[in-house]
């Protein structure tokens, strides 16, 4: 017997969803702000943490593990908690997973900001993403509901634009905080803007939920949980506990088993919480694909590009956070037009191109050294923000168009992961590989010198270790000897940069060529379903 899920999945197409309540239809650019600014706020909390995140070093003494899991936490349980969020918006109502989750998310921030040790934070942020899962893709179901089908493309597009600007926020934001006030600011300034947002939501955004009751699947999601945080886990801890050791190869084989288990679970059971089947649709897969890669090299350089401002170039964080700025511009001005631009040259040249500025973008930032001016490095920053604004919003649409309105909240929800797995991704790997090729190059310079164990692992362990120990260091051995550590810490971070934005770039090739490839090129209606499997 076929099941209802599966049922979806080969019966003709939906029609384009019920009619808009007048009042909705009336509020719906407003609706759309409220979501915006919903969206905005989470993501941001993904980028300001590269800034913030040399000061937390120095306020909570985190090590280098412990500061990419100060970031990888919020990002991990965002992505892990998505899908079983969406469900859950669509089986009790949006409009409730959005205020549940903006609950949470406000309560864990405030309790960031007290965070006393390393484990404290990461603990706070861990739960501020499973807040943050509920709340982004509840925002894109409720617009594909809230908007007719001739108006939906150009309303994600502005969603994804805001999306992609708030990451470049972020770190303005961080800096703002971190000028006034000390790192709790970071997360407490948080607490007004959700109040805010609550009453908001409250007074003006409509409910939706799925009409058919579709039951939930408890075990997909656990399994998806143990997927993914093998994945993570074995990408972050792999420099640290080395790749070959028996903790990252056995998180490894745990993501393997789970991936396995995931699709043959998810095949077997009456309602999955998510078809398997839905890859096979190219729109699907080739737009998850997309995102994928594309934050992948996003968020990855973002945590690079903050160290190389603050640290190489000796910026504050509320100076890093300004350079930054020009991404959000370019995000901002392009993703609204993305429809237009996939409409005149095809999807598949629009993504094709996306990728390619991407590419561009990073290879000109792999470039730079430590005497490198301002400019270079924001003509680089805005040829990738460019990229993304081109290829984030039919991408998404691709995703979002593949499953029944009735199943927004799901399809919202794998939108989201996407981009979500794909930022945690890059972060640790380009993290990683930072880290790698600065100790690496940093054991080199400072081979013959002699330091004590302590201080010679604190040295090599990251560039904002070494200039703390050399500014320590100033008055015993003298200026110019600490401004040779420095130098010498800064020439190594270069050296990791380097392979690490390279690699990026690399990615985002890869998508140009399997993605600008494989997509479908006509951009279909978010809401619809496309013909059977």
């Amino acid at each position: 017997m076929t099941s209802p899920q599966l049922a979806n999945l080969d019966s003709p197409p939906e029609p384009a969803g019920p009619l808009i309540d007048e009042l909705v239809y009336e509020r719906r650019w407003k609706i759309l702000a409220i979501l915006c600014l919903s969206l905005v706020t989470i993501v941001i909390a993904v980028s300001s943490l590269n800034v913030a995140i040399p000061t937390i070093i120095g306020a909570l003494n985190a090590k280098s593990t412990e500061s990419l899991w100060i970031i990888e936490s919020y990002a991990l349980t965002f992505a892990i908690f998505l899908l079983p969020a969406g469900a859950l918006g669509d089986r009790y109502g949006r409009k409730w997973a959005l205020l549940g989750g903006l609950g949470l998310f406000g309560s864990m921030a405030f309790l960031a900001s007290f965070a006393t040790g390393p484990s404290h934070l990461i603990a706070a942020r861990a739960l501020m993403g499973v807040g943050a899962a509920f709340i982004m893709p509840a925002t894109l179901s409720i617009i594909t509901h809230t908007f007719p089908p001739e108006e939906r493309n150009k309303a994600i597009a502005m969603w994804a634009g805001f999306a992609g600007a708030g990451g470049a926020l972020g770190p303005l934001m961080s800096g703002l905080a971190l000028k006034w006030f000390s790192w709790s600011a970071v997360f407490l300034v948080n607490l007004p803007l959700v109040i805010l947002l609550i009453v908001l939501v409250i007074a003006f955004v409509p409910n939706s939920r799925d009409p058919h009751g579709h039951a939930l699947d408890p075990i997909g999601a656990l399994i998806s949980v143990f997927m993914l945080g093998g994945l993570v886990l074995a990408i972050i801890e792999g420099p640290e506990w080395g790749w070959t050791s028996p903790g990252v190869l056995g998180a490894l084989l745990c993501a393997l088993v789970g991936a396995v288990a995931f699709i043959g679970y998810e095949r077997s059971v009456a309602q999955p919480m998510l078809d398997p089947r839905l890859f096979k649709r190219r729109g699907f897969s080739m737009g998850s694909l997309g995102l994928v890669l594309a934050f992948f090299s996003m968020f990855g350089v973002f945590y690079v590009a903050s160290q190389y401002l603050q640290f190489v170039h000796g910026y504050t964080a509320l100076e890093t956070g300004v350079r930054t700025l020009p991404s959000a511009a370019m995000m901002i001005l392009i993703s609204p037009r993305s429809p237009q631009i996939s409409a005149q040259l095809g999807v598949k040249r629009a993504v094709r191109l996306g990728f390619l500025l991407i590419a561009v973008g990073l290879f000109g930032m792999a470039q730079l050294t430590e005497t490198s001016s301002y400019p270079p490095f924001a003509v680089s920053l805005m040829l990738m923000a460019s990229g993304m604004g081109v290829l984030m919003a039919p991408c998404s649409a691709m995703i979002v168009s593949s499953v029944p309105l009735s199943k927004a909240g799901v399809g919202s929800a794998v939108n989201d992961v996407t981009r979500e797995v794909g930022g945690a991704i890059g972060i640790a790997v380009t993290g990683s590989v930072l880290s790698a090729g600065y100790s690496s190059s940093m054991a080199t310079k400072t081979a013959k010198v002699p330091l004590p164990p302590a201080i010679r692992e604190a040295v090599e362990d990251s560039i904002g270790k070494a200039y703390i120990v050399a500014e320590r260091a100033a008055s015993q051995v003298g200026a110019e000897s600490a401004m040779a550590l420095r130098k010498a810490a800064a020439e190594s971070f270069i050296s990791g940069s380097h392979n690490a934005l390279l690699l990026a770039s690399a990615v985002a090739l890869v998508g140009s060529l399997t993605v600008g490839t494989w997509i479908p090129n006509v951009a279909p209606i978010p809401g619809s379903e496309p013909e059977a499997l």
